[in-house]
């Protein structure tokens, strides 16, 4: 079975349910409040392990409640979590406000993620034994440079979302094998404003590169073949939280089991699909049966 190991964040996300988000200095009534376990790595994590990979995850979480839950989650969705550690003081929160059109805002408390700011022992063997790292940046940057660099020296293919975006170091760059922005972050890391001409300016840094177009879909380019455009499916959203983790993580096994391009980028559009019909992060993620029913090739 495909191994992935994921090198991130878990939060318990803290979830408001709104007609339309508050602009700055106003109060709206929200409809429903929810506590949903989440956090760029653990939603990678948990997607991954539903789309039938054998996962395990790196990171912290607090020694508080949310701790317990967010742990709690990650087995029973069948991630390893004996790389995840427990320390001192709380978990990572994320406080999301979902409106009526499934667009979302967030902001992030790091909590115990801003202890994971370099390898643990063993954690070096957790990445050697897999086929792909899955990294985002929601943990201090010198552990996903430690990660990048560690599965580069294994002959691991690394997978980066640059997410929250900043500007990425050159040695993250040179030990990662496919980065996968959405038109923001690509955006923030090009200074272009055209997704392809973005994804093209990508490849100087790296040798894959997927961004993520929402409801249109995604767009692949690699060093030396023509841009390929996939559509995503057409479905009502609910919930967009959560879904690009989804892809992200369905992409990696589809790719892990060898899947051609463009297979797997549709393959990856379809658990993200699901997802977004669907209320929270992981809660919302879908199992393999369920993604090779909605995929269609």
């Amino acid at each position: 079975m495909t191994h992935i190991a994921v090198l991130g964040s878990t939060n318990m996300d803290l979830v408001a349910y709104v007609t339309k988000a508050p602009q700055r200095g106003e109060t709206v009534t929200g409809r429903e409040f929810r506590t949903v376990p989440g956090g760029k790595g653990a939603n990678q994590a948990v997607a991954a392990a539903r789309a039938g990979a054998t996962v395990s995850m790196i990171g912290a979480v607090g020694n508080d409640a949310f701790g317990l839950r967010l742990r709690d989650t990650l087995e029973h969705s069948g991630v390893d979590t004996d790389s995840l550690r427990t320390v001192e003081g709380p978990s990572g929160t994320a406080h999301i406000v979902v409106d009526d059109e499934g667009g979302n805002s967030i902001v992030v408390v790091p909590g115990a993620n801003g202890t994971v700011d370099h390898l643990s022992p063993g954690d070096e063997g957790v990445i050697a034994s897999a086929d792909a790292l899955l990294l985002q940046l929601e943990i201090p940057l010198a552990a996903v440079v430690a990660g990048a660099e560690a599965a580069r020296r294994h002959g691991v293919r690394t997978v980066l979302t640059p997410a929250p975006a900043q500007p990425l170091p050159a040695e993250l760059l040179a030990a990662t094998d496919l980065l996968v922005p959405n038109e923001y972050e690509a955006v923030t890391l090009t200074g272009r404003t055209d997704p392809r001409e973005a994804a093209a300016a990508l490849l100087d840094q790296v040798p894959e590169v997927v961004v993520t177009l929402g409801a249109t879909g995604s767009l692949y380019l690699a060093r030396g073949v023509e841009p390929l455009v996939v559509p995503a499916p057409q479905v009502p959203a609910v919930d967009s939280t959560g879904a690009g983790d989804t892809f992200v993580g369905a992409l990696a096994v589809a790719l892990a089991e060898e899947k051609p391009v463009r297979e797997a980028l549709s393959w990856a559009a379809a658990a993200a699909a699901i997802s977004v019909q669907r209320a929270g992060a992981s809660a919302s993620m879908p199992y393999r049966p369920e993604i090779e029913a909605q995929y269609t090739a």
